[in-house]
């Protein structure tokens, strides 16, 4: 439980720690981008850029979760809240503060690697000759998976202190099937950001299809937590909204030997 820290080092946390996933997580696709010059997209750049996604994720959980929860994605902090583990209150001020890590986060890819970076596309989601019900159900599909697992890890059951490594590489596979449709965004900090950089920066942006990724990404969140709740609902599993959960060790030991949790 995050009781340590005020509510305002809770957001700090999670704009740095969005900053961070899309730094590298998205910035690793305009720099692939740039390194290949002609050569065509390959499954090893694929791999890559999947593997800088989940690698940041674990970094973040570790290095803030026990600061403020590590979110850094508003459809996680959607379906904690929902499922009753994070207050409705403070929902509006993290789904913010991600953005405004999401819009750090993108502007620091064109300071780092230039012009080029935005006219490469600057990593921004989106999906090409396919339905709007195709890329919603790719993104709610990935989200979906992402989300649940979240869940799976921080529950009072789980393997203690894997949560990061579980969450980091739930996050890499995902990414693998999703992007070919969407471009896997699953976080709707990571598709708003990158777009509103990529359109101060002048590029290209479908507006368009901006509402197909926030509707798939929010509502995977909202039913991730209810149907994980579903799953593992017992007399025990009383859900109690505190300031938050560190994902890195959602279930600290008390000085007394009993467990800390708000799952």
């Amino acid at each position: 439980m995050l009781d340590e820290t005020n509510f305002f080092q809770r957001l700090g946390a999670e704009v740095i720690g969005t900053a961070f996933l899309v730094f590298i997580g998205v910035g690793s696709v305009p720099a692939t981008l740039i390194v290949n010059g002609n050569a065509p997209f390959t499954m090893a750049d694929l791999g890559v850029i999947s593997l800088a996604f989940g690698t940041v994720v674990i970094a973040t959980v570790y290095a803030l979760g026990h600061v403020g929860g590590n979110h850094i994605n508003p459809a996680v902090t959607l379906g904690l809240a929902v499922s009753g583990k994070f207050p409705w209150s403070q929902v509006p001020a993290y789904i913010g503060a991600q953005v405004v890590g999401a819009l750090i986060g993108a502007a620091a890819i064109i300071g780092v690697l230039g012009q080029k970076a935005s006219d490469v596309g600057l990593g921004v989601a989106s999906y090409g000759d396919i339905s709007w019900a195709q890329a919603f159900t790719a993104e709610f599909v990935g989200t979906f998976i992402l989300v649940f697992t979240i869940f799976g890890v921080i529950h009072r059951k789980a393997a203690s202190g894997f949560a990061g490594v579980a969450i980091g590489l739930v996050v890499f596979a995902a990414i693998i099937p999703v992007a070919p449709t969407t471009g896997a965004s699953i976080n709707p900090a990571r598709t708003v950001g990158p777009m509103l950089v990529q359109q101060i920066a002048g590029g290209t942006v479908k507006w368009s299809q901006l509402p197909v990724y926030l509707a798939a990404e929010f509502l995977a969140g909202i039913v991730a937590a209810l149907v994980y709740g579903v799953l593992t609902r017992t007399p025990a599993e009383a859900s109690v909204a505190a300031p938050g959960l560190d994902l890195g060790d959602p279930d600290p030991q008390l000085s007394d030997g009993r467990q800390a949790t708000t799952v």
